[in-house]
């Protein structure tokens, strides 16, 4: 029975210089020698992980937290947040000055310009400011829609709209998901696809939007750095990212 390998993006693959480690790279080729299924899964859009697929030579990602899941090239499944919902959610969020970022399969669209939280938040993706368009959404697919507030603004959201999820990934900014959105959705869709139960899947991921991911795999590793409600739920804790730690965990599992 093939054995897949579901890697997160920042924080996992690349480093906090957002490269990837030379030893990584070595990593995932001899994991793939060695008969495992290699996979991403990112909080990212399809457009931004081209290169990484490119330089690991890798056709099968889940992206945008679960909402757009590609298995060989091939979308097999998207979803998203209802767009009445949506709606409300920008008008309460308009109300207290929170801005929002639509982003399909190809693009960025911001809903308003010059927002230092939009502009630091993209900064760490190595992403520009956006175009603007604030009704974007309304008759366009939008797979995923992030919403810039501090940590402390977010509770409101969470009691107002109980119909999403809201999971932060920046000190400014939210992911804001279907209800039962989550990487853990993403990877069951490919390993449905592929025919392989989820206890022969091992995640690796650092982020807040990871947990659900290593909850559902056979094995969930936890990177070094990532935060501690990720490692509170891992099978395994690795080395930090910056150290080589993802190759050295993968070696601590005999992956490679």
């Amino acid at each position: 029975m093939k054995k897949v390998l579901f890697f997160d993006v920042d924080g996992t693959l690349y480093n906090s210089k957002k490269q990837l480690p030379p030893s990584a790279k070595e990593a995932i080729f001899k994991a793939k020698r060695n008969g495992y299924e290699v996979a991403i899964a990112t909080g990212r859009a399809p457009f931004m992980i081209q290169p990484i697929l490119k330089e690991l030579e890798i056709d099968t990602f889940v992206t945008f937290n679960g909402q757009y899941v590609v298995y060989k090239n091939e979308v097999i499944f998207t979803d998203s947040v209802p767009k009445e919902d949506l709606s409300k959610i920008l008008e309460f969020g308009s109300e207290r000055n929170h801005p929002a970022v639509f982003i399909d399969d190809r693009k960025m669209i911001a809903t308003a310009p010059g927002n230092k939280k939009i502009e630091e938040s993209l900064k760490s993706l190595r992403y520009p400011y956006p175009k603007i368009n604030p009704h974007f959404y309304k008759d366009n697919a939008v797979y995923q829609t992030l919403i810039f507030m501090e940590e402390n603004e977010e509770t409101i959201y969470h009691q107002t709209f109980s119909n999403v999820k809201f999971v932060r990934w920046h000190p400014y900014s939210c992911d804001i998901l279907p209800k039962n959105g989550s990487k853990a959705r993403g990877i069951q869709k490919v390993l449905e696809k592929m025919d392989v139960p989820i206890e022969n899947a091992i995640a690796f991921g650092d982020g807040l939007n990871d947990i659900e991911m290593l909850q559902a795999a056979g094995i969930g590793v936890a990177m070094g750095n990532a935060k501690e409600q990720v490692k509170e739920v891992a099978d395994v804790v690795g080395g930090h990212v910056d150290d080589d730690g993802l190759a050295k965990v993968m070696k601590q599992l005999d992956i490679i």
